[in-house]
């Protein structure tokens, strides 16, 4: 009896461990994307170069309930204006040598036919709860390349203020100069690990 019930424990484990799949990200299929508004009359785009995601599913689901971790190396900020992005990487943004990277831990959620991605992002060492919206694209089984392939836009806003990127300087009669709101907008390419 007890080598029977060992037998059902293995089995049903190593059935757990088979029901995760997991997802790399596609660096070249992907990108970060921010914007933040430019004396209150126009916006300045850009993106971070350098980062990295995972993601854990189950096999048999369309990603609900799946695990996402994400970080983006803070000094890879880039608008496409050199010394505006030496300005971003400064204490009074985000402090790259201090703080190299931004971290995101979360899960994506199925609410109806939509999706959330809710987790925990931390920026400059300061850790709050966020929660994005998340729009799946479906997924892609191509049998020439042998890749299987799913893809995410997510969308959301955060305060650059809440986590401490203080910076306020301002302009004729108090206006801003760079606004408080970060809107962002990510491309998201993943493809399931293959299997040795």
């Amino acid at each position: 009896m007890k080598k029977l019930s060992a037998c059902l424990t293995a089995m049903l484990f190593t059935g757990g461990l088979l029901a995760q799949t997991n997802w790399t990200i596609d660096k070249e299929h992907s990108s970060i994307n921010f914007t933040v508004s430019h004396y209150l009359v126009g916006q300045t785009a850009g993106r971070f170069k350098d980062f990295d995601a995972s993601v854990v599913s189950r096999t048999d689901d369309d990603f609900n309930d799946a695990t996402v971790t994400f970080t983006a190396k803070t000094a890879s900020v880039c608008t496409d204006n050199e010394q505006r992005d030496r300005h971003l990487r400064t204490d009074g943004f985000l402090g790259s040598e201090i703080y190299p990277e931004i971290h995101f831990n979360g899960t994506i959620v199925k609410e109806g036919s939509s999706y959330l991605l809710k987790g925990n992002l931390t920026i400059r060492d300061i850790t709050r709860p966020v929660s994005f919206f998340l729009a799946y694209a479906g997924r892609l089984k191509e049998s020439t390349y042998k890749a299987d392939k799913a893809g995410f836009t997510l969308t959301g806003t955060l305060s650059r203020a809440a986590y401490g990127l203080t910076w306020n300087e301002t302009f004729e009669g108090g206006r801003p100069i760079v606004g408080d709101t970060v809107t962002l907008l990510l491309y998201i390419e993943i493809n399931r690990e293959q299997k040795p």
